[in-house]
């Protein structure tokens, strides 16, 4: 039963699943979120069935690579991870190295076997170093004699997570705007009404009670610097500015309350089971989409 790399079974393996390349997925212990390496290949046998994948264990084991059987894992594509069941570190440092000279021959599997088998009572299946005697015959081995390692559906003890959506609402602060607050000067001019008064002089000639009396010379002067002074005032606007406060204006800030509701589209997974051994795509007459394959 020779066995081979995908690629070289199959060029335009990728059409075939959907172009989900396994190639490059993180491997995680199952149960854990251990990563211990990346898958670099796949080994199918002649008839296309996967067996085997390559696993470099760099974060175990820096620089080795080990075959993983197919029922020892489980490929979760929209994770993009592999999950490797039951294997532990000490388990990874027994098995053979892969090497890409390495034979994929009967005795080479009979090693990988002997490192993933669970010894049954009286039996001696694994040695010490991982490497195991044949304990089948080599001419009538079947891969269903180990279903366990390649069966993905032999395990009874499968477990199924089944994942819901819900709306988590938390609340963000932005900035809706901004108002800018301050003072400018404006003018004008105004009239003021300032009454006043001013000083002027009223020349008056009357005739006196004693008019036409004769007075002797002495009493006469004839003189020509006789000189009457009146001094005159008059007043004038005087007006001055003065401040005063005219208004006050206070600025706060106020909160307003309010319940928006938002509204968003959940998923969640059911289980789906067919108890007449069908596929969910035989049952309901439509093709999955790839997210399911």
């Amino acid at each position: 039963m020779p066995l081979q790399k995908i690629s070289e079974f199959d060029t335009d393996y990728q059409d075939a699943i959907q172009g989900n390349d396994i190639k490059g997925m993180d491997v995680y212990v199952q149960g854990t979120d251990e990563k211990i390496g990346t898958v670099s290949d796949a080994v199918v046998d002649e008839q296309g069935a996967f067996r085997y994948l390559i696993v470099d264990l760099g974060l175990w084991i820096f620089g080795k690579k080990v075959l993983l059987p197919v029922g020892k894992s489980r490929i979760d594509s929209r994770a993009n991870r592999v999950y490797a069941v039951g294997i532990t570190k000490e388990q990874a440092e027994k098995l053979p190295e892969y090497q890409e000279h390495t034979a994929l021959d009967y005795d080479y599997e009979e090693q990988v076997r002997g490192g993933y088998r669970t010894p049954s009572v009286g039996s001696s299946v694994a040695s010490t170093d991982g490497r195991t005697a044949p304990t089948y015959d080599r001419n009538n081995y079947t891969y269903a004699q180990d279903a366990d390692l390649y069966d993905v559906n032999a395990h009874e003890d499968q477990t199924f997570k089944l994942y819901e959506e819900r709306l988590v609402a938390n609340k963000q602060r932005r900035k809706t705007g901004e108002v800018t607050i301050g003072k400018h000067v404006e003018t004008e001019t105004v009239r003021v009404s300032v009454p006043v008064e001013r000083e002027r002089v009223v020349i008056e000639r009357v005739t006196p009670q004693d008019a036409g009396k004769v007075v002797s010379a002495e009493t006469a002067n004839f003189g020509e610097s006789e000189v009457a002074r009146i001094e005159l005032y008059e007043e004038v606007a005087d007006v001055q500015k003065e401040a005063f406060v005219r208004e006050e204006v206070r600025v706060q800030k106020v909160v307003d309350k309010e319940t928006v509701e938002v509204k968003e589209t959940i998923r969640r997974e059911e289980l789906d089971v067919d108890a007449d051994g069908r596929t969910i795509e035989e049952k309901t007459g439509n093709k999955l989409p790839k997210d399911r394959i």
